[in-house]
C-alpha cells in the first residue's frame, strides 16, 4: 500500500513537468515474446508465420500518469519481441489497423506527405539481411486494410530468411515523411536472432537476459504525448512543420519512465537499444562498475571487453553483461552523462538496479573471453570507394528552414549509389556539421575502418577523399574506432568535422534499398537516399 506521504506527493505530478515526476517507482516491464500465429499454408516448407497488428491503444508511462494514447504492435508498446533462429525462415503479416487521423502533427510539406494519407506504415527490420521487397522500403507504405499503397508496395506478407549470425535487431516503422511520428507514437520492438554458437557460450539467459529500449519523451499536462508542430514559430514556416531535432524531457525504458529492476547478485545480459528520434546517450553506471561488452549492432564481438562507458546514437545497439555479485543490497543507477548537452537535466538518469541479498539459484553463466571468430574484410579487395558528404542548405520553399542532405541531393533525385552484387566498397562519410549524425545503411553489415579530422586538402578536385586501401600509411592516419564499436555494425556515428570510413560487402540480394541519417527528423526531411544493388557484370573471356 502507498503511505500518506506518497499519495500527497503523487497528487502534485504534472506530466508536462519532469521536476514533479518521481523516479524509480515503477518496475521495468519486459516486452512479451511474439507468439507465432501458425504456419503459412501456402509454403511447402511450412515456415513459421506471425500476424502482427498495428493499432491504437492506451499505455501507462508512469504510475502517477493517466493513460496515454499510443500506437503499438499487437496493441503493446514496445511491440512484442520476435525471437528467431539463424537460417530458420519466418513470415510476418504486418497489418495496419490504425485510425485515419494521426496522433501527432503531420507536416504536409515533406516528401511522401504532400498528397498522401496522413496515416501510413511500413515495417523495417533494422539490421536484417533481407530481400528488397521485405526490407520495408519507405515508399512501400500502406494504409488501413491496404486501402491505399505506396508506389513501391509489393507484398502484404514479409519474408525473413534469418541468414546471418545472431544479433540484436529491432523493427520499427519506416514510412516516408512520417517515420519520426510513427516511431515516437510507439511503433518499435525488438527482433532477436539466435544461433548455435551463442547457445554454446553459456551466457546469462532466460530471466537473466533483458532487452532495454531507451527513448526520450515529452508529455502534455493531460499525459498525452507532446511533439512540436513548429520548432520556430517566429519564422514563416508552415504549421505543422517538422523540427530539425527533437529532444524529449523524460526517459522511457521499455515504455516506463525511469523504472527500476530488481536483480539478483549475479550476472545479467542486457541488450540495449537507443530507439530515440534524435538523442544520443553516453551511458555508465554511477558506482563505476564496468560493463562486459559481448556484442554490438549485428552480433557478438571476437573477444569480450571491459568498458566503463559507451555512446549510443539513435538506432545503435550494444550487447553487454553486468555482474552484480559484489553489490548485495545496494542500488546502482544507469546514468547518461550527455544530459547536460541538450534538454532537461532529468535525462541524465535512465533506470535503477536494486540488487537483492541472495540468488534464486546458482549462477553458472560465464563471460567468455572468445565469442565469435570474426574475420575482418580485406580493404585491398574493395572495388570502389565513395565519398559521402553530410551538409545542410536552406530550404528553397520555406524561409529559415534548413534541410540536412546527403551529397547535396534530395530523396527524389536519381539514384547515385548503384552497387554491384558480391563487391566490397569503402564509403568515406564526411560530416560538415558541428554535431554527429548516425548513418544507417540497409541490407549490409559493415566494419568501421576509422575516423580522421579533415581539411579541404584531403580531397581531390572532384571532392573525393584521398585514401589508398592498399597503403598502410593511410590507415595509420586514421583514429581507430572506439573499443565498443568493434565487430559488425549497421549504424555509425559520423563525427563532426571528420571523415568516417566504413567497409561493406554487398552479397546475396539485389534490389532497391536505402541509406540515411537515423536522426528521424532528418530522415523525414530528405536526409535519405536510394541505394540500388544490381547483378555484377562479368565480362566474358575473349574467344579466338
Amino acid at each position: 500500500m502507498k503511505d500518506y506521504t506518497d499519495i500527497m506527493y503523487e497528487t502534485k505530478v504534472d506530466p508536462s513537468n519532469p521536476e514533479t515526476i518521481p523516479k524509480f517507482v515503477d518496475p521495468l516491464p519486459i516486452p512479451k515474446v511474439a507468439i507465432p500465429y501458425g504456419f503459412d499454408d501456402y509454403s511447402i516448407e511450412k515456415e513459421t508465420f506471425y500476424n502482427i497488428v498495428m493499432k491504437e491503444t492506451k499505455h501507462k508511462f508512469h504510475r502517477s500518469f493517466p493513460w496515454t494514447k499510443v500506437w503499438g504492435y499487437n496493441g503493446t508498446y514496445p511491440g512484442p519481441t520476435i525471437e528467431a533462429e539463424k537460417d530458420v525462415p519466418i513470415k510476418v503479416a504486418w497489418k495496419n489497423q490504425l485510425p485515419k487521423k494521426h496522433l501527432l502533427p503531420v507536416d504536409h510539406t515533406l516528401h511522401g506527405s504532400i498528397n498522401s494519407p496522413d496515416v501510413r506504415t511500413v515495417v523495417h527490420v533494422h539490421g536484417a539481411n533481407v530481400a528488397s521487397d521485405s526490407d520495408g522500403h519507405p515508399e512501400a507504405w500502406y494504409t488501413h486494410n491496404y486501402n491505399h499503397v505506396g508506389q513501391t508496395f509489393e507484398r502484404k506478407v514479409y519474408e525473413y530468411t534469418n541468414h546471418q549470425p545472431s544479433a540484436t535487431m529491432w523493427y520499427h516503422d519506416h514510412a516516408i515523411g512520417i517515420t519520426r511520428l510513427n516511431v515516437y507514437a510507439g511503433l518499435a520492438g525488438f527482433y532477436i536472432l539466435r544461433d548455435e554458437l551463442e547457445k554454446r557460450l553459456n551466457l546469462p539467459s532466460d530471466d537473466y537476459e533483458i532487452p532495454l529500449l531507451i527513448q526520450d519523451k515529452t508529455f502534455n499536462v493531460d499525459g498525452s504525448l507532446y511533439y512540436p508542430d513548429n520548432a520556430t514559430p517566429e519564422v514563416p514556416h508552415p504549421i505543422p512543420s517538422t523540427p530539425s531535432f527533437f529532444f524529449g524531457e523524460t526517459i522511457a525504458v521499455n515504455g516506463k519512465l525511469w523504472p527500476y529492476l530488481n536483480v539478483e547478485p549475479r550476472k545479467y545480459r542486457f541488450r540495449i537499444l537507443n530507439g530515440s528520434n534524435t538523442r544520443a546517450y553516453d551511458l555508465q553506471l554511477d558506482n563505476g562498475e564496468k560493463f562486459h561488452q559481448i556484442g554490438t549492432d549485428l552480433g557478438l564481438l571476437h573477444h569480450s571487453i571491459e568498458i566503463e562507458s559507451f555512446t549510443l546514437e539513435p538506432a545503435e545497439r550494444i550487447d553487454l553483461i553486468i555482474d552484480f555479485s559484489k553489490y548485495k543490497g545496494r542500488n546502482i543507477t544507469l546514468i547518461n552523462s550527455n544530459a547536460g548537452a541538450v534538454g532537461s537535466p532529468h535525462t541524465g538518469f535512465i533506470m535503477k538496479f536494486k540488487v537483492d541479498d541472495y540468488c534464486q539459484s546458482k549462477d553458472t553463466s560465464i563471460i567468455p573471453d572468445e565469442l565469435f571468430p570474426y574475420h575482418p574484410m580485406n580493404p585491398a579487395l574493395a572495388t570502389k570507394q565513395r565519398t559521402m558528404t553530410l551538409a545542410a542548405k536552406d530550404d528553397p520553399h520555406y524561409e529559415g528552414r534548413v534541410q540536412h542532405l546527403l551529397n547535396d541531393r534530395m530523396w527524389s533525385d536519381p539514384v547515385t549509389e548503384i552497387v554491384e552484387l558480391d563487391t566490397i566498397e569503402i564509403w568515406h562519410i564526411r560530416n560538415t556539421f558541428q554535431f554527429p549524425h548516425p548513418v544507417h545503411v540497409h541490407l549490409v553489415p559493415f566494419q568501421i575502418l576509422g575516423r580522421k579530422p579533415v581539411t579541404d586538402s584531403d580531397f581531390d578536385e572532384n571532392g573525393n577523399y584521398r585514401f589508398d586501401p592498399t597503403n598502410p600509411e593511410d590507415f595509420e592516419k586514421l583514429n581507430k574506432p572506439f573499443p565498443y564499436e568493434d565487430g559488425l555494425k549497421d549504424t555509425v556515428r559520423a563525427e563532426p568535422g571528420e571523415v568516417t570510413s566504413i567497409m561493406m560487402h554487398f552479397k546475396e540480394h539485389v534490389g532497391d534499398y536505402v541509406w540515411h541519417c537515423h536522426i528521424l527528423e532528418h530522415e523525414d526531411n530528405d536526409m535519405m537516399r536510394p541505394l540500388k544493388v544490381v547483378e555484377r557484370v562479368v565480362e566474358n573471356c575473349p574467344t579466338k
